[in-house]
């Protein structure tokens, strides 16, 4: 597809699949414009904790192919942490091998390795890994959009019959549901605890033997800490008692945490699927609709990989 007045993409959803997808069709020639309901800093992508680790995501096999290709980028993106938001931090994935850990893995995330009993209580694996800083990330994703002559535009769309463009790609997450409509989308909460960091500077993952995770993720002048992961629970509310669980699971990984001055609290509603889809649908009146929708927890992981491949089917068209 070549750039002009008649191959126009409107790009429906501004959070991080929505800017990555229409940053690279930009990038790529394309005239491309974001409708967002929300600016980008209130999209659920803004709530996300952000480490870069395939989580919860099918069709496995994709799902590798496209976190991969994103963790090329956030390699190359993080020589520039103060700008983009990427920076690569170390820290325990709670509850892994990496004697069992995928080849994929293993042979592509170098220094992985047991993390000792100072690290971590439990089992698990040390790694180096891509931690993303939304509040950053985010409004670079849309600077860096229209520098290539992208336009974003804060509206509502209750059809995409009143999307007027030869190609429109679907990044709307969980509006999907009723937008496609798709009924397999279904939220799953996640609330977070905000506090001001006590000198944390490696993340770490966990569930614990009663199946609650924790983890924590230090980012610029703060401490992120989870979680939960409540399916089809839609409540946008946080519940002050999961948010004292969350500090005191947290806590009881890293004591210094206990004491330290809450921020914010947060919750999000991720988009989940029983697999991505990321496909190409020809409309009856000849134009095309690019399904890229029901990440889960995992937008951040895959969203390079995805944008595109969803790039290259708008283009196809």
């Amino acid at each position: 597809m070549e750039s002009g007045s008649n191959n126009d993409v409107i790009v429906v959803g501004g959070g991080v699949i929505g800017l990555t997808t229409a940053v690279v069709l930009a990038e790529r020639g394309v005239r491309v414009r974001v409708w967002t309901r929300d600016p980008v800093e209130r999209t659920t992508s803004a709530v996300a904790g952000a480490l870069w680790w395939p989580y919860r995501i099918e069709p496995a096999a994709r799902a590798r192919a496209w976190a991969l290709r994103s963790l090329d980028v956030y390699e190359e993106l993080a020589a520039r942490p103060e700008v983009t938001g990427v920076r690569m931090v170390e820290g325990v994935l709670g509850e892994a091998d990496p004697d069992r850990a995928e080849e994929w893995a293993a042979a592509r995330v170098p220094g992985l390795r047991a993390s000792t009993a100072e690290e971590y209580a439990g089992s698990g694996m040390w790694a180096r890994l891509p931690l993303i800083d939304m509040a950053a990330h985010l409004p670079w994703l849309r600077e860096r959009l229209l520098a290539a002559g992208g336009v974003v535009e804060e509206r509502t769309v209750t059809d995409f019959a009143e999307v007027a463009a030869p190609v429109v790609v679907n990044c709307t997450g969980l509006a999907a549901r009723a937008l496609v409509p798709d009924p397999a989308v279904r939220p799953v909460r996640g609330q977070l605890v905000v506090v001001q960091n006590p000198g944390v500077r490696t993340w770490l993952t966990s569930t614990g033997a009663d199946g609650e995770m924790a983890y924590f993720f230090p980012q610029p002048g703060r401490l992120i800490l989870g979680g939960t992961a409540v399916e089809d629970d839609w409540s946008l509310e946080p519940d002050p008692a999961v948010a004292e669980a969350i500090v005191r699971r947290c806590a009881a990984l890293r004591p210094e945490i206990a004491g330290a001055r809450v921020l914010e609290h947060r919750v999000g509603l991720r988009p989940a699927r029983d697999a991505v889809r990321l496909e190409r649908e020809p409309l009856p009146d000849g134009r095309v609709l690019v399904h890229n929708y029901g990440h889960g927890g995992a937008g951040v992981t895959v969203a390079w990989g995805c944008a595109e491949e969803a790039a290259g089917l708008a283009a196809s068209s």
